[in-house]
């Protein structure tokens, strides 16, 4: 499973964001944009995304802009890729609706995909915001190799 680069996007997007968190200023998308490197219209187009889905406000005027809408410990990183890619699933038998799939009717692994999908989301769901955006823990310090003894030679 691979996210999308979108999906990618609005995770690095968020991490950034909840850096942010508790200044008093809304951000706006040209600021993450910037820092994240993320091109502008897609910052722009995300930013759209995700307050529709309910994990970033803003407000307009003077002062305007954006924040999270909870606190970064509170959204995870499931939340994130469902606002993008929509509900979390490897496979389209799964879902509602119509789908093409030649062997659909006599499938016996379809109705486990939900179990799947859901094992899935779980794993993505434990992941918090707040941990993305911290700072990575340092790498632990490289073994120091073992000083080789000294060799003494007798001759008689």
């Amino acid at each position: 499973m691979r996210l999308s680069s979108l999906a990618d996007y609005a995770v690095v997007m968020m991490a950034a964001a909840a850096r942010h968190c508790g200044g008093v200023a809304r951000l706006n998308a040209t600021v993450l944009a910037e820092e994240t490197g993320v091109p502008l219209p897609t910052a722009q187009k995300l930013v759209s995304r995700l307050s529709s889905a309910g994990l970033l406000e803003s407000s307009r005027g003077t002062g305007g802009g954006f924040r999270l809408s909870r606190p970064a410990a509170a959204i995870s990183l499931a939340d994130i890729v469902e606002a993008v890619e929509g509900p979390i699933a490897l496979t389209n038998c799964g879902e509602d609706g119509r789908h093409d799939c030649a062997i659909e009717d006599g499938c016996r692994v379809k109705p486990h995909w939900g179990a799947v999908n859901g094992a899935v989301r779980g794993a993505l769901a434990g992941i918090s915001l707040a941990s993305l955006s911290a700072a990575p823990a340092p790498a632990p310090p490289a073994p120091t190799p073992p000083v080789p003894a000294t060799m003494s030679l007798e001759v008689n």
